[in-house]
């Protein structure tokens, strides 16, 4: 019998060879059809392809040696590459984005610059690159294709989405121009799923490995996963698998999820 749903997360694992038992481990658990990686932190060619193949799991991906590194992994599927970099800069040589067809969808898998420390020429990069991809998603809006736009897009939406915004208040994930870039992709017409599921409930995906942040639940809301109509009308669930965070030598990020009706 077919699945009524497909699952499609994203987990920024932080160095994919470090954490990948633990990735590993998660994908037996948790079995999600369609996976977006950030922050793989290692060289195209070593890309563990292999074991993941072993675990079931086809992908694409464009690494980058030390830093950045995106890919999108298909369970029983082939993913087909459509775009390896965001366009409008063919200058940017940085790994942050990567698109591809899986069954049926439209998948992105995104790691917004992090802009620290702001004002200043990596905060500058942030707006400019947001930018690019706010362009380019309206773009995808205009296809009529069902989209999933799933990362790490290093913004906290709203107070509401920290623990505490004094202690960040300096922070480039909190500053009002981060904030507008954000609102104005969802005004396009995007859904962030996680807040459409749970609208009055604090749900955090990132606890810096500092301070004791984890052991505080002292989290911040970074990781989203945005629909647009098509895929938004087939949404049934959404979460967080915060047991990730708490494992052996994790990820500062758990994996997010939504459940969409095939």
């Amino acid at each position: 019998m077919a699945k009524k749903t497909v699952k499609i997360a994203t987990f920024n694992v932080n160095n994919l060879v470090r954490h990948l038992p633990n990735l590993l481990e998660w994908l037996g658990t948790s079995k999600p059809d369609i996976v977006c990686l950030q922050e793989l932190k290692t060289a195209h060619d070593a890309f563990p392809a292999a074991a993941l193949a072993k675990a079931g799991y086809n992908a694409v991906w464009k690494g980058q040696k030390t830093w950045n590194g995106v890919a999108i992994l298909a369970k029983g599927a082939e993913p087909v590459l459509i775009r390896d970099r965001l366009p409008g800069d063919p200058k940017d040589d940085q790994s942050r984005y990567i698109e591809a067809a899986v069954d049926g969808l439209i998948i992105n898998s995104i790691y917004l610059p992090n802009g620290n420390p702001q004002p200043g020429p990596k905060f500058d990069y942030k707006l400019a690159w947001f930018e690019r991809l706010n362009r380019h998603a309206a773009k995808l809006l205009k296809s009529g294709a069902p989209v999933v736009m799933a990362g790490d897009y290093n913004v906290v939406p709203t107070d509401a989405d920290i623990y505490n915004p004094k202690s960040w208040k300096r922070d480039a994930l909190l500053q009002p121009a981060t904030r507008a870039a954000y609102q104005r992709l969802l005004k396009q017409g995007w859904l962030d799923s996680l807040h459409a599921k749970f609208p009055n409930k604090p749900v955090y995906t990132f606890w810096d490995y500092f301070r004791n942040h984890w052991e505080r639940d002292a989290g911040l809301r970074i990781d989203h996963i945005l629909l647009n109509a098509q895929t938004a009308k087939r949404l049934v669930k959404a979460g967080v698998d915060r047991e990730v965070r708490g494992g052996p030598s994790p990820s500062d990020h758990a994996p997010v999820w939504v459940t969409l009706k095939r």
